[in-house]
């Protein structure tokens, strides 16, 4: 058996010659140390009845692409930005709303990742979808996922390899993430706020990634916005966006509908829409059809204002 890596510089062609040596040293097989395989003349090994073989691999994309650009990139290393698979790990979620929710199925469905998450109210449909999707996956043999709700924050943090802020934000989350549950977390977990800036403590951050290169974050809004906290953008292992989140144009024209909606059923005297989690009706249909509410005010209750019957 032999196994090649492609070095640095161009690859190295494996053909007849290296083939044929191959197989007059005994050799019964030959693995290329990467996932592409253009270097090997697969033909001329089938030829001398040596099966090829290749690796597919992860990937740690945007520290790559800064290294790319930086003109760095000498060729093929097997040890060139080594990345760890999200399989079979645990995903934490802390508040377990609708965009909460959406993202921890994709995490689940995408990688079988195992659920933990907290949030103040039991979210007993996410639970029931999860646990029908393990069934499913050990039904076709495959190891079933899990789900558990838990009663503090910090028991997310310690358990989840990835962990994801979709928590509202008021007196009792600003700075929910500081030094102390920072620490709290796998040296090598992911930390993701798709919630409000001030949910986490920058400066704190900031600290903890300088002093866990393993540690990494991405943030698409900041405590301070659009400001970031001293030493933010110097750090590697964080990838900030500038809360592009909603950018997409289906997303963003459903928030003109919906904020026009809002304004427009207000001035017309039209009651409140009874369920705020579910807006499909506002942004799926014609404008001309558009159900007579208010799609979502947050104040209502405060204002006493009338909450449509539901449709």
């Amino acid at each position: 058996m032999y196994c090649s890596q492609r070095q640095q510089g161009e690859p190295k062609d494996w053909g007849s010659e290296l083939f044929e040596a191959l197989k007059a040293a005994g050799g019964k097989a030959y693995s290329n140390y990467a996932v592409g395989y253009n270097n090997v003349k697969v033909d001329e090994a089938t030829k001398r009845g040596i099966p090829v073989g290749n690796t597919p691999a992860a990937r740690r994309v945007p520290e790559a692409d800064v290294f790319m650009r930086a003109g760095k990139y000498q060729g093929w290393l097997p040890t060139l930005f080594i990345g760890n698979l999200l399989q079979n790990k645990t995903v934490g979620i802390i508040g377990a709303g609708r965009i909460g929710a959406a993202y921890a199925r994709m995490m689940v469905e995408g990688h079988k990742m195992n659920l933990v998450y907290f949030d103040p109210y039991p979210n007993t449909k996410l639970e029931a979808y999860i646990r029908m999707y393990g069934e499913l996956l050990r039904h076709h043999g495959e190891p079933p996922v899990a789900v558990r709700r838990v009663d503090t924050v910090e028991e997310v943090l310690q358990e989840a390899d990835v962990v994801s802020l979709h928590c509202n934000l008021d007196a009792t989350t600003t700075h929910l993430m500081n030094e102390a549950r920072l620490k709290m977390m796998k040296p090598n977990a992911v930390l993701i706020n798709a919630a409000r800036g001030p949910v986490i403590e920058e400066a704190a951050l900031v600290a903890h990634l300088k002093a866990n290169p393993e540690f990494r974050c991405g943030l698409d809004v900041f405590e301070h916005e659009p400001a970031m906290a001293p030493g933010l953008a110097e750090c590697p292992n964080a990838v900030i966006v500038p809360h592009i989140a909603s950018a997409s144009f289906w997303t963003r024209s459903g928030m003109a509908t919906l904020a026009a909606a809002n304004v427009a059923a207000t001035l017309s005297g039209h009651p409140v829409w009874s369920k705020p989690d579910n807006i499909a009706p506002f942004i799926e249909r014609p404008l001309t059809s558009l159900p007579a509410a208010a799609p979502s005010i947050v104040n209502a209750k405060q204002l006493g204002l009338t909450i449509a019957d539901d449709e």
